[in-house]
């Protein structure tokens, strides 16, 4: 199985996703909101790159969530934190999600066969449902503003690190970034929360008052829950 990893969106091409597994990966926060709004009951978390798309894909019944520069945006029920999706207001609601790149990333990846949701938080499950696909594997990290955040790099490195062990070594390939990240996973596995704290996307949650986003988003396979794309909106992979 070849996995190559990319280090933000900007690197991307669509037409290279052709016949291809695509997982997007926002740690801070667009993957892990989604997936969580997906483990307490939405009925779909439908992607968009823009808020006017948002406003005029919204129904009645529909929820709207987003933010930029971390910021909600106004007049949408939900910003961007996880903490905010739970099951008490999102069971059975169809969500309208917005941010600054996440959401963007799963727009860029349309092109592919199958585009995953991936986080620190469903890494070793989004490793065997890539598996489960049987396509080469593109690993986008979401970044903030077309640069690589190390937050999604070392999620890279968990779900490498995770199909590796699955598969075994001598049945994954990767490219040199997906080596060099999933070294730099191994390194700081035992500690990712204070890594991630440290790390630029870390410090300003911390500064906007997002820590306990941080602690949520740098939690290790706490779910099995694994965002898939179908037609317009992300929903269970396997459901």
């Amino acid at each position: 199985m070849h996995i190559e990893v990319i280090a933000n969106i900007g690197e991307a091409r669509s037409d290279e996703f052709l016949h291809k597994t695509v997982i997007v990966v926002d740690v801070l926060r667009a993957t892990s909101t989604i997936i969580t709004a997906l483990m307490n009951g939405s009925k779909g978390v439908v992607p968009v790159d823009t808020v006017i798309k948002a406003k005029e894909l919204a129904r009645d019944g529909d929820l709207l969530g987003g933010e930029r520069y971390c910021k909600k945006i106004p007049g949408f029920d939900f910003g961007n934190s996880p903490l905010e999706y739970t099951r008490e207001v999102v069971q059975g609601k169809r969500i309208i999600l917005t941010t600054t790149n996440g959401t963007r990333g799963i727009q860029k990846a349309i092109k592919a066969d199958r585009v995953l949701a991936g986080a620190i938080i469903n890494g070793k499950a989004t490793a065997a449902a890539a598996i489960d696909l049987k396509r080469d594997t593109v690993i986008v990290c979401a970044g903030t503003q077309d640069v690589f955040s190390l937050e999604d790099g070392l999620c890279a490195g968990l779900i490498l690190n995770e199909i590796a062990i699955l598969l075994g070594e001598q049945h994954m390939i990767t490219n040199d970034f997906g080596l060099a990240m999933r070294g730099c996973y191994l390194e700081a596995k035992n500690h990712l929360f204070e890594t991630i704290l440290a790390c630029s996307n870390g410090k300003k949650m911390k500064k906007s008052g997002f820590l306990a986003d941080v602690e949520l988003c740098a939690k290790t396979n706490i779910t099995e829950c694994v965002p898939v794309l179908e037609h317009d909106q992300m929903v269970p992979f396997g459901r």
